[in-house]
């Protein structure tokens, strides 16, 4: 890399022995200062909005907020650049980053040489996608939901009540009870956790 800018970088990753070991790889490059390390989501946007890293490091599979979830939040209000990183690239997970604004994409396979190129990419400007993810992304099944259908799976995705949904869109709580009926209807699925997951897996929610 030109010049004698230093790439400062937040990593979050619930599992240590992987956070530390790549934020230890990191920090052999002159060029990058991994300046925050942690172990969730919420953890991550409340150190991004302290730190202002350059780029954020992502896992996408992480307790509670999982890593476009935090990167969509990061980015409202800090002007970093987020990078996924996932141990399976689910099918219709790359779209959902890309919507929220992600600029970089890999599976964890990849050595820790690629990452720090990755985050270099990323930092100048660019955008990185992993090939094979991008093939698959262009294969996936759309979703056969309707976008009111999605955002009543994406409200009820902690586990909220029919009550707390209907609140939260402004529904009345019959009309949450038919999307939820349409929603396992059109997936031939008997309960809402299982229709969230299947959405989840696919990049729907």
């Amino acid at each position: 890399m030109s010049g004698d800018r230093v790439i400062r970088v937040l990593i979050a990753d619930d599992e240590d022995m992987i956070r530390t070991a790549l934020a230890a790889l990191l920090r052999l490059e002159d060029d990058l200062d991994v300046v925050g390390e942690c172990r969730d989501g919420e953890t991550a946007i409340s150190e991004a909005a302290r730190l202002r890293p350059d780029v954020c490091l992502l896992d996408l599979e992480m307790p509670g907020l999982d890593g476009v979830d935090t990167a969509a939040r990061i980015l409202r209000t800090v002007p970093s650049r987020c990078v996924i990183v996932t141990r399976h690239a689910r099918p219709g997970v790359l779209r959902r980053a890309l919507g929220a604004g992600v600029d970089g994409f890999l599976p964890k396979s990849r050595p820790a040489d690629d990452v720090a190129a990755v985050i270099r990419e990323v930092a100048a400007g660019r955008r990185y996608v992993d090939p094979e993810i991008a093939a698959d992304a262009l294969s996936d099944e759309r979703s056969p939901l309707t976008d009111r259908e999605l955002d009543v799976l994406r409200a009820g995705a902690r586990g909220e009540t029919v009550a707390e949904i209907a609140a939260a869109l402004h529904l009345s709580a019959g009309t949450v009870r038919n999307h939820v009926s349409s929603v396992l209807g059109k997936l031939g699925l008997a309960s809402r956790q299982q229709a969230t997951i299947h959405a989840r897996e696919r990049g729907w929610i």
